[in-house]
């Protein structure tokens, strides 16, 4: 087993799917299904198999999966993926079959019939069910609940279906048509999902045939209710109006973009294409630049309709490409878009989940930053950020990375003792100070390099400190942001200048995690903070609350707001005594209170 499998297998979803396993030369040789993706791709690699497992297994050097909302769904797209690629371990899995589906026939005198062939007929096509079984029985209950013809040809008299109710013999009756549209509306809907209210009624007919005595008929009842609930799945796997479209979603992350596009092919979803990289404008603005150049490729054909998310531009989109684009709001088609988001999310999280699994990724990465700021191979990195409500409540945060990962044992958190508001400069000199000093003085390991979340000010006044006061020569760089508050670039050198770095490199994107991470970690501190001081000047001087109970209250509601709107009840559910709760509540309600 490879690296690229053994590092995919450790963060494979638990969710169902299809799974694509690839040969040396990228050629697809299987394809399966899983309700659990992890638990069903992991057991190839994992224990003994027989010789035909063995074979396949010993081919396989990548595989690729796709993830779905159900089983179900996986099921049908793995045999549309068997019949597209035709691998070879999967030769007993591409005949031709197809499923059924339920149809409402185009006719003066509708029937309901069970066909596997979908006709551009104008007739109402219901479907795919997978279970043929499953899929007639709910003919077979439609007939018995909508008195449609049943007759392929119209006889000349009444028939057994007429005097069972099960049909209005318009053999020799005329019917208005108004009869049946109503009737098709309602099985329309019984089919796209409104079914629940047939089912109360059924569930109604069995208990009453139980209390009967009535077993037979309660179980066929009960049968019904069940071939109900297996048909009615949905799935968005397949469709039934044989459209060709392209449905694309994507995501972003740490300045990259992953756009996954699913071909839609005679109303079956075929294939998918994922493509990844780095972006530099607003989203919006790089999706739409891909799927314009997305059809420039002679093998991108554009397809009826396109279905993208609700956030881009559609009227422009639609104009450059001249198809017709949609933004789905509901149903199936709008689940579909999700259904791509949510695959692009997986993939772009995969990308930086593998990048952070593999060390040699990451020690590469700290090699790499050193080549470009000239210096060795920062293997220990100490990053400071400095963050303030308003002026108030201002702290400092420290995390620290060792071999390019986050060593979150050694964070620490800096309440600001000597700053005055609004002192920026003066804030990261303190903070500075005070963690080199203990590092001198408790002999702790010096960093490879110091970054400053800041510009050239802050990095020239933790200079200062560094090797002015403590007499130490330590790298310091600072990170600058762009408008967007993105990692825009790395400084360093006296005086600073910025470094040149791809920002599709390795080294850059451990300067974003590191950015990423300390403003994570000190804007959570800050929070914290604020939140504990406000707390305490709020309810200083209520009798009975102290520093420990106003701690007690903190925890137990979560924000001063749930403090104020309990009730004397509701507080002493927080474990508060009788006589201190209606303080407090008499402290929060004062004006209601002198108005009664």
């Amino acid at each position: 087993m490879n690296d690229t499998i053994q590092n995919k297998l450790a963060i494979l979803p638990d969710e169902p799917g299809c799974y694509l396993m690839k040969d040396r030369q990228g050629t697809i040789i299987y394809v399966g299904k899983a309700k659990v993706l992890k638990n069903r791709v992991r057991s190839y690699f994992n224990g003994s198999h027989d010789g035909k497992t063995q074979r396949l297994v010993s081919e396989i050097e990548d595989f690729e999966y796709i993830v779905t909302s159900s089983d179900l769904e996986a099921l049908i797209l793995e045999l549309n993926l068997i019949k597209l690629h035709d691998p070879k371990y999967n030769i007993m899995l591409t005949d031709d079959k197809t499923y059924p589906y339920i149809k409402i026939t185009n006719e003066k005198y509708p029937r309901i019939l069970t066909t596997r062939k979908v006709k551009k007929d104008k007739a109402k096509y219901f479907g795919p069910y997978p279970n043929a079984g499953a899929a007639n029985e709910t003919r077979k209950l439609l007939d018995r609940l909508y008195p449609l013809r049943k007759c392929a040809r119209l006889p000349d008299r009444v028939c057994l279906y007429y005097h069972l109710g099960q049909c209005l013999a318009p053999c020799v009756k005329e019917i208005e048509s108004k009869v049946y549209d109503e009737m098709i509306e309602e099985i329309a809907k019984f089919l796209n999902g409104g079914y629940e209210d047939v089912k109360i009624d059924i569930e109604k007919k069995m208990l009453e045939a139980a209390e009967n005595l009535e077993f037979e008929r309660a179980k066929e009842f009960r049968d019904q209710i069940a071939h109900i609930e297996t048909v009615m799945q949905k799935q968005k796997m397949v469709s039934g109006d044989l459209s060709n479209r392209d449905v694309f979603g994507y995501a972003v992350e740490k300045g990259w973009m992953c756009v996954q596009v699913f071909f839609v092919r005679q109303g079956k979803l075929i294939e998918r294409d994922v493509s990844t990289f780095p972006i530099y404008r607003d989203p919006e603005e790089e999706f739409l630049t891909f799927v314009g150049r997305f059809y420039d490729i002679p093998e991108h054909i554009k397809p009826k309709e396109i279905f993208i998310p609700s956030s881009i531009d559609k009227a422009l989109l639609e104009k450059y490409l001249a198809v017709n684009v949609l933004i789905p709001k509901r149903g199936t088609k709008k689940e579909l878009v999700d259904l791509a988001m949510k695959n692009a999310q997986i993939a772009i999280r995969e990308k930086f989940q593998l990048i952070e699994r593999q060390e040699e990724r990451t020690v590469g990465a700290c090699e790499e930053l050193g080549d470009a700021m000239e210096i060795g191979a920062p293997l220990r990195i100490e990053a400071f950020d400095n963050s303030h409500m308003h002026g108030t409540d201002a702290v400092s945060a420290m995390v620290v990375f060792i071999d390019g990962k986050p060593a979150k044992k050694e964070y620490r958190k800096y309440k600001l003792r000597e700053t005055a508001k609004h002192d920026d400069y003066g804030a990261m000199q303190e903070v500075i100070r005070r963690r080199y000093t203990r590092v001198l003085k408790d002999d702790l390991p010096l960093p490879d390099l110091i970054i400053i979340d800041g510009g050239k000010g802050q990095m020239e006044v933790a200079r200062e400190v560094i090797e002015d006061e403590l007499g130490l020569f330590i790298p310091i760089a600072g990170l600058a942001k762009d408008d967007k508050h993105n990692t825009s670039q790395l400084l360093y050198g006296d005086p600073p200048v910025p470094v040149d770095m791809k920002r599709t490199s390795d080294g850059f994107y451990l300067l974003q995690r590191i950015q990423d991470e300390v403003h994570r970690f000190a804007i959570t501190f800050l929070r914290q903070q604020h939140q504990t001081n406000a707390i305490q000047s709020v309810l200083d001087g209520i009798e009975g609350v102290g520093p420990k109970r106003k701690q007690q209250l903190l925890k137990h509601f979560g924000s001063i707001k749930k403090i104020k709107e309990s009730s004397v009840e509701e507080l002493m559910k927080a474990q508060i005594p009788s006589a201190t709760a209606t303080a407090i509540y008499n402290h929060f309600h004062k004006d209601t209170l002198s108005t009664e």
